[in-house]
């Protein structure tokens, strides 16, 4: 005798389904868990920020004029 139930017994049907239900479980859980991703387009537009380069532009044209400024008139310092 090996140990395990006579094929037609409750036990071996019990075996039975408990060894094809493992897998499916399995299954099922990690389906559910599968993440979802959803990419959509925003609501509102996309707005962007340019102050920094009129700032440095601004910036730019200023140290350009000091520069020219200072070389016309060495004597101002």
């Amino acid at each position: 005798m090996t140990g395990r139930p006579h094929p037609k017994t409750p036990q071996a049907l019990a075996a039975k389904v408990a060894y094809l239900a493992a897998p499916l479980l399995v299954l099922s859980l990690v389906a559910a868990c599968n993440p979802t991703v959803k990419v959509e387009a925003p609501d509102k537009p996309i707005v962007i920020n340019l102050n920094v380069k009129i700032e440095q532009e601004v910036r730019i044209k200023v140290d350009k004029d000091v520069d020219n400024l200072v070389k016309s008139n060495p004597n101002i310092f």
